[in-house]
């Protein structure tokens, strides 16, 4: 008898001790996609979160020589694969059109590009994580000076082809021609031989264009606004509220910011809108 009380008295002291150790170990995390399989399942079907990103622009992308890279875009799918707890996989392309083709079919699982409501007809968005003002840039010894002077007989204003800049101005310029380019590269070296008189897209991008066009100008004012926000292909609305509360989460913490600073982005701000 005294040994069967000795062995039970052994027994609940180890299970004691075990369960006392175990409050003292450390608490591991619980991997995201854990706690939102669906959401996981819907953005990131490969458990790789295929991001599109348009190089040359501090809205999507710097490529660096090194192997550090920046962009808003960039630091913002980086993040969204971490929460998700999946692979981050960029696809980097030349053109935006190749960028909204890609999540149009399906290609890439995300983008962060302008939510006009054109694009909003061929795939869904969040809400916006930034603002921006969209204006244009002259080259050096141009005669423009103001946006009133833009919408001029003879007058070729660049955009980049399939941008929601050139369906706007297309509309709105009535005497201006506009003529799209399929990179930023081609349409620097259209304003640097005089083909176009201005080129026309977000500011944080022409002011990047700028530095590299010696005596080129962005011109003040502006006339329109790009919300940015991320973009997934139609079909997935099970990731949708994740991409809401990331969003948010991107706003109120700081990463958004963050990200605008890291890019050198100019003439932008975070978005406050819902």
């Amino acid at each position: 008898m005294w040994k069967g009380s000795a062995t039970r008295f052994l027994a609940t002291s180890l299970v004691k001790a075990c369960v006392a150790l175990t409050l003292l170990l450390p608490v591991q995390s619980i991997p995201s996609f854990g706690q939102d399989s669906a959401a996981q399942a819907s953005l990131a079907p490969g458990r790789k979160l295929k991001v599109a990103l348009y190089a040359g622009t501090p809205t999507s992308i710097l490529k660096d020589e090194g192997a550090n890279s920046r962009g808003v875009g960039f630091e913002l799918g980086r993040e969204m694969a971490k929460r998700l707890g999946v692979e981050y996989e960029p696809i980097v392309f030349a053109k935006n059109a190749d960028v909204l083709e890609a999540v149009q079919k399906g290609a890439a699982d995300v983008a962060f590009t302008n939510a006009s409501p054109a694009r909003a007809q061929l795939m869904d968005f969040g809400p916006p994580y930034l603002d921006i003002e969209l204006g244009y840039l002259a080259p050096a010894d141009s005669t423009l000076q103001s946006l009133g002077d833009v919408d001029r007989p003879g007058r070729k204003i660049g955009v980049t082809l399939g941008s929601s800049s050139q369906g706007v101005l297309t509309r709105d310029l009535k005497q201006a021609q506009v003529i799209p380019s399929e990179t930023f590269a081609i349409a620097l070296d259209m304003l640097a031989t005089c083909k176009i008189d201005a080129f026309a897209t977000n500011k944080a991008t022409l002011f990047e264009m700028a530095e590299k066009l010696p005596g080129s100008r962005v011109l003040n004012g502006h006339w329109g606004l790009e919300r940015h926000a991320i973009a997934v292909p139609k079909g997935r609305e099970a990731g949708l509220s994740f991409v809401r509360g990331f969003t948010r989460d991107a706003r109120v913490e700081g990463i958004v910011a963050a990200a605008i600073a890291r890019s050198g982005l100019r003439g932008a701000l975070v978005s406050t809108s819902d």
